[in-house]
């Protein structure tokens, strides 16, 4: 492959990863004029359109959707061959592109950022926040974070936590005209703030574990988001009754603006893991962030 063929895939491949023409020459130090120049000198290569483009988006076409999904675990190889060689420099060196849910990126990775950074300057972290179960090898990520319970069989993990338990909590003001409830079938009665997963479209389920053993409950109420952010801010408002990790909730719960119920039947589920194909050595700069967020998250909690 000649030079200009690999930079006009690399052009491509950060184009549908950042799904702007825009943000995809900023990323790669180019003006989106030449970028554009390059991505039409691929297509009149190829002579086939591999994006279809508007003035307000741009997608990869059926064609386009096929080369990225070959060519993500290729050039991943090849950046992981590059960035191997910080180890001879003595130091770890070179990107790591990570894709994990907004949960783990705002309670477990931005807090550490500023010492990461600190300790490993030739490391460049590129974070995706995605809570949909991303296919890392066909996007070319280097690992991802997600739950135990949601780490594919054939994937390497790394547990970065301990277990982590629910939480359900709403504002003092939603209860003072409400009886807060005494077992989870009493959120029937109740407002409650439903999570709904992007990438399958269903609602999370808030499951219990009581004397009698596991308690299900399906919930209703005004609410529904794919977000934790928002689902806190609305129960911070005294919209209803949220579930969520009690991690995202510590410092509300901690300042008397949410109060926690059923504290005794929530039942701890596995924590986050990092996890990364096994089919190649892992790369010196990846091998860090692990070593790193691991001491972290261990000291933290």
């Amino acid at each position: 492959m000649r030079g200009s063929e690999f930079s006009e895939f690399t052009a491509f491949m950060a184009i549908v990863r950042e799904g702007s023409f825009r943000s995809a020459a900023r990323r790669l130090g180019l003006s989106p004029s030449a970028l554009s120049h390059t991505i039409r000198g691929l297509e009149e290569r190829l002579g086939i359109r591999l994006l279809n483009r508007t003035t307000r988006s741009v997608a990869p076409t059926e064609a386009g959707r096929a080369l990225f999904a070959r060519l993500g675990p290729a050039i991943a190889e090849m950046e992981g061959a590059v960035d191997g060689l910080g180890a001879f420099r003595g130091r770890p060196a070179g990107t790591v592109r990570l894709n994990l849910p907004r949960l783990a990126a705002a309670t477990m990775i931005g807090p550490h950022l500023a010492r990461f950074a600190e300790a490993f300057p030739d490391i460049r972290l590129e974070l995706v926040v995605d809570d949909a179960f991303a296919d890392i090898v066909a996007g070319g990520f280097d690992a991802g974070i997600r739950l135990g319970e949601r780490v594919e069989r054939d994937m390497i993990a790394v547990r970065l936590t301990g277990d982590l338990r629910l939480a359900v909590v709403a504002a003092p003001d939603y209860f003072a005209g409400r009886s807060p409830p005494a077992t989870p079938h009493d959120l029937v009665h109740h407002a409650c703030l439903s999570y709904r997963w992007s990438h399958s479209g269903q609602l999370h389920r808030w499951r219990f574990d009581g004397p009698d053993g596991p308690v299900e409950v399906d919930v209703r109420g005004p609410f529904t988001a794919n977000d934790t952010g928002l689902l806190i801010d609305a129960a911070l408002a005294g919209v209803g009754v949220a579930c969520l990790p009690e991690s995202a909730l510590a410092a509300p719960i901690a300042d008397g603006r949410l109060v926690r119920v059923l504290d005794a039947w929530c039942r701890p589920f596995p924590g986050f893991f990092l996890y990364h194909p096994g089919r190649r050595q892992l790369p010196p700069a990846l091998r860090a962030f692990i070593d790193f967020f691991r001491r972290a998250t261990a000291a933290a909690g």
